[in-house]
């Protein structure tokens, strides 16, 4: 590890260091306050996971599950020192509003992250378990990233199905809210040399009328592996070790063909429960030369697959919701259940 990024190097120090604070803390406010820096933006974990990127290949699978087991013995401290204070706490709020304790039935309810943050995290961490680190861009996009540098030019009739939205920004029709999550790849081939293993989470915004399956704001995630003589098998491993990672040893994948202007050979990929029945995910393929020089980087030298799906699908496939217009109403009876 001593060739390895200061962040990954500091980690287990860091750690320690919030474990031994989090334990002094006086208070469930001060413990969530340390939580969420330590886990928040600035913090050490985040620090790590961008620093994965600069980890040797191999060794980036290793890493990155030492930054998650780092996660979990953070947040396991954190719950610890509130359990600890709780009682204490309550006992005290008690004592001064002179509450009856025969009136307090239960324990009292707190609140959580919504579902669909929960499962934006449990795709980071799996992924970040796979050797990924976690890229982002802006939501507000150039025409050119959204469109002409992932083999879309203009009079593309792939454009139609996209029905975007401008923004009056420039050149009419210049500046676009980003439709999919895939101009992170070509910002990311741009400011990266490969080898390249990224995903890409985030908001996307499509011109859709809400109904029981859309949204005109909705969340993807893209996957993006550029690296000498990748091909379609190393797309279907990756495909396949996803799947048994997140839904459980008892799930498998298939690919089917399809057509992606970004990518060629395309497919779409589906994922088999243990009662035998398929379920579509999302798209895939071999990355397009095209694309590849559109990012700066030579198709003769280096090769690579992407990958791409709805998180707000997904969840509405993992937990049996007919509606995910439900995921966003913040009716409480929903919500709880996650």
């Amino acid at each position: 590890m001593s060739d390895s990024p200061q962040a990954i190097v500091t980690l287990n120090a860091s750690v320690v260091g919030i474990e031994a604070v989090i334990a002094e803390a006086s208070d469930t406010a001060a413990v969530t306050e340390l939580e969420s820096n330590a886990l928040g933006k600035n913090g050490p974990i985040m620090a790590a996971r961008k620093a994965i990127g600069e980890v040797a290949a191999e060794q980036r699978k290793d890493v990155g599950k030492q930054v998650q087991d780092a996660k979990v013995r953070i947040e396991a401290a954190a719950q610890a020192r509130r359990d600890e204070l709780a009682g204490s706490e309550r006992a005290a709020l008690l004592a001064e509003e002179r509450m009856d304790l025969t009136e307090v039935l239960g324990t009292p309810s707190v609140g959580h992250l919504h579902p669909l943050t929960q499962a934006w995290e449990e795709l980071e961490d799996t992924f970040i378990g796979m050797g990924f680190r976690v890229a982002e861009g802006p939501h507000v996009e150039s025409d050119w990233h959204n469109f002409d540098a992932l083999n879309i030019p203009k009079g593309h009739p792939a454009r139609d199905a996209f029905d975007s939205l401008y923004v009056n920004n420039g050149e009419e029709g210049s500046t676009v809210l980003r439709t999919h999550t895939s101009p992170v790849q070509i910002r990311t081939m741009l400011t990266q040399a490969p080898p390249i293993h990224i995903v890409a989470p985030g908001r996307v915004f499509r011109r859709d009328t809400a109904d029981s399956t859309h949204l005109p704001v909705f969340h993807q995630i893209e996957g993006l592996v550029i690296d000498k003589n990748i091909g379609l098998a190393d797309l279907a491993g990756t495909i396949e070790s996803f799947t048994q990672a997140f839904f459980g040893s008892g799930f498998t994948s298939r690919l089917r063909p399809n057509y992606f202007p970004f990518t060629e050979p395309s497919a779409e990929f589906d994922v088999q429960r243990p009662d035998g029945s398929w379920l579509e995910l999302g798209g895939c393929g071999v990355v397009h030369p095209n694309v590849l020089r559109a990012g700066g980087i030579d198709p003769e030298e280096w090769s690579g697959f992407a990958f791409g799906f709805g998180i707000d699908r997904l969840l509405s496939l993992k937990h049996g919701i007919d509606d995910i217009r439900d995921a966003y109403t913040n009716d409480i009876r929903f919500l709880q259940q996650f």
